[in-house]
């Protein structure tokens, strides 16, 4: 009878709440976390980097090793999260035990056939990442560490979609924000006082992913969350999970094209400005990173609203949401844009030690990079919105098309044609570009979904 009541609550709370606390609510804990996430993620760029141009470097060529594995835990995430959404709205609750515990089992065998095959044939990869042979060994004492944890880091990916989905943002940001704060403790611990250098910081990321999953695995076990976590609700349907996978289609494409397109823009970087053109790029991403988290934040805080809504026919309230997330999310992105446009220089100072050769270059090609990078952030309101309210709706198809724009479409094209007309210029106008001409290419459908909302 208990778990009827805290099912029919939370049924009640999305669906009859207003919609502005509502959001503000679910989004709040969520930016949280997605910040603390990425500025651990900064951290070990900050700390990394005073070992010198070439460590700074390595950072930015794991992080598409990274971004596969956060393939994996989106994918499965967010296909098994917005799935749940849906399936809460329709009030068949069982369906969504079913897809909670077989996206999270999944994700643990995908992670660790990735850490499989990265381990042996690490060098490879790491070539094919963009490494250039002074990089390469910081990039392979970073890299094995990340693949160790590959399994733990898709799960808690997994476990934060599926208490987002159930509109319990809280308990997922109190998971990812203990694993990031002890990231950023850990990170000096290990890099300086214990002298281990970048493996250090590595080290530091995977003890931390590894508490952060404890503490989110809890709240399943403890019986926190509607979605029980058990080996009797695996399913052993293939539909289940090609439903799963297929919604979630758009979170792999969008996360393994960033992959792709951070190889592409290494190698081009590595290519035509050598490390300092690497190094700088990589910072600009990370510092990226946290600032489009704040966005991402607001997304996932409506999604969920969204799924919920879209599925018990509340259609008005689909509008004011998403209405209510765009403005929200272009006047955040605005403000932030702002500041990191007149503080450009200042922001990638930070991340140089003056000692270190090269410092100037780098520079020079991060800030730069950064000021372009600002001038479209505003637009990114409707990249995200766009997909996010397409993929929380399970128009599938359409949310896939939108998120291989920014990292495909667009993206691959401009990386070879720009950098082969401007050079380094080039590689810094990429993604910028990009995420303009998805911007142009994305309204029309989301006015099209807007205006079909009855």
């Amino acid at each position: 009878m208990a778990t009827i009541n805290i099912e029919e609550k939370q049924f009640n709370k999305m669906t009859k709440m207003p919609i502005m606390r509502l959001i503000i609510t679910l989004a709040i804990p969520t930016v949280i976390s997605m910040l603390v996430t990425s500025i651990y993620n900064l951290a070990d760029t900050f700390f990394v980097s005073k070992l010198g141009v070439s460590a700074s470097g390595a950072v930015g060529v794991v992080f598409p090793l990274m971004a596969i594995i956060q393939a994996i835990g989106f994918t499965l995430g967010m296909g098994s999260g917005s799935n749940i959404s849906a399936k809460l709205g329709e009030k068949k609750n069982k369906e969504a035990q079913l897809i909670g515990s077989s996206a999270f089992f999944a994700s643990i065998v995908f992670g660790l056939l990735f850490a499989v095959f990265g381990l042996i044939f690490l060098d490879n990869v790491l070539l094919m990442l963009g490494s250039t042979e002074t990089v390469l060994p910081y990039a392979r004492d970073y890299a094995k560490y990340i693949l160790f944890g590959a399994p733990i880091m898709s799960a808690s990916f997994v476990l934060n979609n599926i208490l987002r989905s159930e509109g319990k943002s809280k308990f997922s940001m109190i998971g990812l924000t203990t694993g990031g704060i002890l990231n950023i403790i850990l990170d000096p611990i290990f890099i300086n006082d214990l002298n281990f250098g970048i493996s250090g910081a590595a080290i530091a990321t995977i003890i931390s992913q590894f508490i952060s999953f404890i503490i989110l695995l809890s709240f399943f076990l403890l019986n926190k969350s509607i979605i029980k976590i058990s080996f009797t609700h695996i399913s052993l349907k293939f539909k289940t999970y090609l439903e799963i996978i297929n919604v979630g289609m758009p979170s792999l494409c969008r996360q393994g094209l960033a992959s792709i397109s951070t190889i592409l823009l290494n190698t081009q970087a590595g290519m035509i400005g050598g490390d300092p053109a690497l190094s700088g790029m990589s910072i600009v991403g990370k510092i990226f990173m946290v600032i489009f988290a704040v966005a991402l934040g607001i997304g996932q805080g409506f999604q969920p609203v969204c799924g919920y809504n879209y599925s018990s026919g509340n259609f008005d309230r689909v509008k004011k949401a998403v209405l209510f997330t765009f403005t929200s999310c272009t006047i955040v992105m605005g403000i932030m844009a702002i500041g990191f446009y007149l503080f450009s220089n200042q922001m990638i100072q930070l991340f140089m030690n003056p000692e270190v050769e090269d410092t100037e270059k780098v520079i020079e090609i991060g800030s730069q990079a950064l000021k372009y990078q600002c001038m479209v952030m505003p637009v990114m309101g409707v990249n995200l919105l766009s997909n996010m309210s397409f993929q929380a709706t399970r128009k599938k198809w359409l949310a896939t098309l939108l998120s291989i724009c920014r990292q495909g479409i667009f993206f691959i094209p401009l990386v070879f044609i720009l950098p082969s007309l401007f050079n380094v210029r080039g590689v810094e106008l990429v993604q910028p570009v990009s995420d303009l001409l998805t911007c142009i290419f994305s309204i029309p459908f989301f006015v099209h979904f807007l205006k079909n909302l009855k």
